[in-house]
């Protein structure tokens, strides 16, 4: 059985200003200094940086033990001049401390969690349980290595209160045809995290919500039996519609000897939402790829029936 907490009303945190100071830790894998270097000075050319002093601690596939990766968050939560939390890196890591995480901390000074991948059980903790909403988007060692626009783009919804609107993205329609426009909170992230996720006290809450996904190196089938998961476990009662991002590496291996006629990614997508009866957009510029566009997480959202995606709320107020 599912478990599902009744959602707090999301709070956006209040808008970042060149010169803040934020911070940036490593609360899953274990970080690399040199690919996180470039990232690092995205940052400083803009903010005040305070870097977690075990940034690049490594125990195994970690970046330290339970305990020191939990307060490396806490402290940062805790600490008032800290206006904004990016995380280094995703890996795996945050599904082991987020009983340890202190929720009252945040509610009581909301400041924007900022990350994707790994970092999505983060987001859902920090909507579900502390009722934030944080901004899905790149990763410190990935910020290096964007192109500008997506560096420019996570900067506005950090800064900018102001609803973006329509975003002029190219998205296609999949799963179950729809023709009028759809609207509810966007949440979502990785489809593995999302899938292991369920049926835990921190599941993503899709009542009336917008899922948006995204995932990379999974094989097709894989991508199949996250969705199916979700909808078995429940976790995908009540939503309104997917939005799809990059599925990056998410091919059949040639060396496979699979058939010729194993579907994409992108197919399994299109035909799980139909399955489903949920109405869809693909193509969206975020994920592990190239782009990495950020989004609000827990704003609201609409989809319209000719493939665009509309913001109605920013990443902060």
């Amino acid at each position: 059985m599912s478990v599902v907490h009744p959602q707090p009303a999301i709070i956006r945190p209040p808008r970042l200003r060149p010169g803040d100071r934020v911070a940036v830790c490593a609360p899953a894998g274990p970080v690399s200094e040199a690919k996180i270097r470039a990232g690092l000075e995205v940052l400083r050319a803009r903010y005040r940086v305070e870097v977690a002093p075990d940034l690049c601690a490594r125990r195994g596939y970690l970046s330290g033990s339970d305990d020191e990766r939990a307060e490396s968050i806490n402290r940062y939560l805790r600490d008032p001049d800290i206006r904004a939390l990016f995380v280094a890196r995703g890996g795996y890591g945050l599904l082991r401390i987020l009983d340890r995480l202190d929720a009252p901390a945040l509610a009581r000074d909301p400041i924007p969690l900022v990350g994707f991948s790994d970092v999505t059980a983060l987001l859902a903790w920090a909507a579900g349980r502390a009722g934030v909403g944080g901004v899905h988007g790149p990763v410190v060692s990935q910020l290096g290595h964007l192109a500008d626009g997506d560096v420019a783009w996570l900067f506005r919804l950090l800064e900018d209160p102001r609803p973006p609107g329509e975003l002029a993205w190219p998205l296609e329609r999949v799963g179950r045809p729809f023709d009028d426009e759809v609207r509810g909170r966007l949440v979502g992230g990785n489809l593995c995290l999302l899938s292991h996720l369920a049926g835990t006290p921190h599941q993503v809450d899709a009542r009336g919500a917008v899922m948006f996904i995204e995932e990379v190196g999974e094989r097709p089938y894989r991508i199949d039996r996250y969705l199916t998961h979700l909808s078995l476990a429940g976790a995908l009662t009540g939503a309104r519609a997917v939005v799809a991002g990059e599925f990056f590496g998410c091919e059949e291996g040639a060396d496979d000897g699979a058939a010729s006629d194993v579907p994409a990614a992108g197919e399994v997508v299109d035909e799980r939402l139909r399955a489903l009866s949920l109405p869809g957009l693909a193509g969206a510029p975020f994920g592990h790829g190239r782009h990495n566009a950020a989004l609000p997480y827990a704003a609201a959202c609409a989809l319209s029936p000719e493939g665009r995606l509309a913001l109605a709320e920013s990443g902060v107020t």
